[in-house]
């Protein structure tokens, strides 16, 4: 950030009184500009023993299929982005069961929210996507999975699944793991 949101003027990066850490300050106006982590909110979609995953038509990573799921807005919950983001990318309904994965990734600012779902009827193709389909488990394409996010919350779903038992899964994924998957870049 150079200027401020507020009234233009440039700002500095420093230590706000009262504070423990850098934000950027506007010494013409007096705004504290904070910057918080991004919430990323999504579905896994169950129809049987079949997942939905969607092939992205966007960047990053278009071409490799992910869970539909994308970044909260502003005025609605968590469970409402998830929902929403399913109907923009795969034209489908679900229901929500409950909040299945949640994953950290800090050195990116960004929370993974992945609620569990049953698929209610039909699904197509959305603007954020180059193909949806239904997926076996042992059709599961594990080398074009966008992200490593993608990638656990499946692992955990198929280990659930075989052992009858959906709890809560939180991690992390630090910047070494999406190393080992995108490459030092």
């Amino acid at each position: 950030m150079n200027f401020c949101s507020q009234c233009g003027h440039q700002v500095r990066f420093a230590i706000p009184e009262g504070d423990d850490r850098p934000r950027y300050l506007c010494d013409a106006c007096g705004a504290i500009h904070y910057q918080n982590p991004r919430i990323v909110a999504g579905t896994l979609p169950i129809s049987g023993s079949r997942v939905l995953l969607c092939k992205r038509a966007i960047s990053p990573r278009k071409g490799y299929w992910t869970l539909p799921a994308g970044y909260m807005e502003n005025g609605e919950t968590t469970g409402e982005a998830a929902l929403r983001e399913t109907w923009e990318e795969a034209c489908a309904r679900v229901d929500i069961f409950d909040l299945y994965t949640m994953i950290n990734l800090p050195h990116i600012n960004q929370v993974y929210m992945i609620f569990r779902a049953e698929l209610r009827g039909g699904f197509d193709i959305g603007p954020e996507s180059l193909e949806v389909a239904l997926f076996e488990e042992q059709e599961i394409p594990w080398d074009e999975l966008a992200f490593p996010t993608i990638e656990r919350t499946l692992w955990h779903y198929y280990a659930d699944r075989h052992a009858g038992h959906f709890p809560l899964h939180i991690s992390d994924i630090g910047k070494a793991d999406r190393e080992r998957y995108f490459g030092s870049a």
